[in-house]
């Protein structure tokens, strides 16, 4: 690992595949040496219907971003472990984190809303908000003191963070929490010159998209395609691109934010 200490540094959830594995990419071609968290099993949550990411796709990310020339350190991490992600953030050096940006997202129980138990509730929030939370109260303190004054937290959310979708009840009470939560953070933040903004994908190719697939029954993901305007499935680049430049300095005006990067997502 290099230490260059004109490169700032991100931390990234959910980074070993999709959508953290595409922003992880972005930012590390932005010139950002990274931190890189995703979970410590792939099936650490049980019954949740598909496979969480392996340790051989976190290590996939890391070599890609190696490549573009960033530092990387990538832990095994549960982001619902507030002790366990505040652990990870003493591996960025001290003043240089830049930008935080909280991926890891999960799709709990379906079925109609009001068959939801409070525990299959709860385990959507778990990770959905209460992991932007951890990320938040690890990293905001390193942010306050970011290098140049440029600290951004960004949250990667959902269209279901706006809207309703059926059988998803936990799913999209979760996004809209998270949302909430982000524009909370930017308003707390505002004074001391760090931004918080969300970003809401549509359809997007990822693991969460086959599940949801499977959920409705229907024969892979590209029948989402016409429920957006571009009728077709986004690509992980396409997300990464918008949170890229909510990490970067560019965006200083920019903050409570709801960004829709959904290829006009029409329900």
């Amino acid at each position: 690992m290099t230490n260059d200490r004109s490169r700032p540094w991100a931390v990234v959830t959910g980074a070993a595949r999709g959508m953290g594995r595409a922003v992880a990419r972005q930012l590390a071609v932005a010139g950002f040496d990274l931190l890189l968290l995703d979970t410590p099993s792939p099936d650490l949550i049980e019954g949740l219907g598909y496979r969480l990411a392996t340790a051989d796709e976190l290590t996939d990310t890391v070599l890609q971003c190696e490549d573009f020339g960033a530092a990387v350190v990538a832990l095994p991490v549960d982001v619902r472990d507030a002790a366990a992600v505040s652990a990870a953030l003493e591996h960025v050096p001290a003043g240089r984190l830049q930008a935080a940006v909280a991926v890891a997202g999960i799709i709990g129980a379906d079925k109609p809303a009001w068959e939801f138990t409070p525990a299959e509730l709860d385990l959507d929030l778990s990770v959905n908000l209460h992991g932007v939370a951890n990320l938040a109260r690890a990293a905001v303190p390193a942010l306050l003191h970011a290098p140049g004054g440029h600290g951004r937290f960004v949250a990667v959310v959902s269209t279901a963070g706006q809207t309703g979708l059926p059988r998803l009840a936990g799913y999209v009470a979760a996004k809209h929490a998270a949302l909430g939560y982000i524009r909370a953070l930017a308003a707390d933040l505002g004074p001391h010159g760090v931004t918080a903004n969300a970003v809401l994908p549509g359809s997007t190719r990822s693991a969460l998209l086959d599940h949801s697939a499977h959920v409705y029954g229907l024969p892979d993901k590209e029948a989402f395609a016409p429920h957006q305007r571009l009728q077709r499935i986004l690509e992980p680049s396409e997300i990464a691109a918008a949170v890229a430049f909510l990490a970067s300095p560019a965006s200083s005006a920019i903050t409570g934010a709801a960004i829709h990067v959904d290829g006009g997502f029409v329900g």
